[in-house]
This record gives structure tokens, C-alpha cells and sequence, in this order.
């Protein structure tokens, strides 16, 4: 398996990983997210797939097959007048291919995410994580990261 930067060669590999965490997602909250939708556009991805700021790595096999991704966000708020000025690299999304789960290619992933930020001189990595996902949770709590806050609503 290799870790890398995505490319345009991966679009179908990373479409099918979209769909699958928006199936999870529908399937927790259909009041929120659609089902059989597409969450990027190849343009959409193409250019994203170039921006230095908004990195997507892949995990890919042998064949070039995509076993996992992590979309990721640079993120700073310089001359903000109540936060730090520290440099964070946010987690958008991480997926691995269901039918490859339980093999540590999100690990890697995760590794691979944490690594990157070093390198860049971000303070932490943080991310979102669903109620409805619990497996995505508990992976993350294995991974040692710790809630830093809450969101909450009220459905009217």
C-alpha cells in the first residue's frame, strides 16, 4: 500500500468512498443527508486535488485501486482578536473502503495526516465526527484524540 497525494487518475476510487461515508450518513440522519447524491464534481475534485491548502491523500494498493482517503484543511486565524494564532490541519473526511476495514489502512491514513502536519508546523489536527457514525468515533478515540467541543441542536 502507498500513501500519497491524490490524483486525477483516482476520481472513480474517491467517488465510490464519498458515496459510501454518505450512506452512513444518510442512513443515521436521512432528515440531513440525501441518499445516491454525489458530494463533489469531477471539476470540483480536480481542482481541489491541486490546492496545496486543502490536501487529499490516498491510500492505494498495488494496482493504483483506492483503499482509503483523507480530504484535510490548512487552517490559521492570523490577527484573530480572541484565538491563537496557531496553525491547524483540520480533517474533513476520512474513509476506508468497507470491504478493507479492520486491516490499519485508516491508521496509516491517520499516520500519514499527522505527519503532514508536523511537517507543516501545525499546533494540532482536528475533526468532526457524527453521533450517528459510533465506529468512526471509537476509531478516532484509539487514534488518541479527545473531544474539544460539542455540537448540539434542537430539531423544531
Amino acid at each position: 500500500m502507498n500513501i500519497r497525494r491524490g490524483e486525477e487518475k483516482d476520481l472513480a476510487g474517491i467517488h465510490r468512498l464519498l458515496r459510501q461515508v454518505l450512506m452512513v450518513h444518510h442512513e443515521g440522519r436521512p432528515d440531513l443527508f440525501k441518499s445516491n447524491a454525489e458530494k463533489y464534481t469531477n471539476d470540483e475534485l480536480l481542482v481541489m486535488l491541486q490546492d496545496d491548502a486543502k490536501p487529499i491523500f490516498v491510500a492505494a494498493d498495488d494496482s493504483g485501486g483506492i483503499l482509503g482517503y483523507a480530504f484535510c484543511v490548512f487552517q490559521q486565524h492570523e490577527n484573530d482578536n480572541i484565538l491563537t494564532d496557531i496553525k491547524t490541519l483540520y480533517i474533513d473526511d476520512l474513509c476506508v473502503d468497507e470491504v478493507c476495514r479492520g486491516r490499519h489502512i485508516g491508521r496509516q491514513l491517520y499516520e500519514y495526516v499527522l505527519e503532514t502536519a508536523r511537517k507543516a508546523g501545525c499546533y494540532n489536527v482536528t475533526l468532526n465526527v457524527w453521533k450517528c457514525n459510533p465506529g468512526a468515533e471509537e476509531f478516532y478515540r484509539k487514534c488518541g484524540l479527545t473531544p474539544q467541543k460539542t455540537g448540539m441542536e434542537k430539531i423544531l
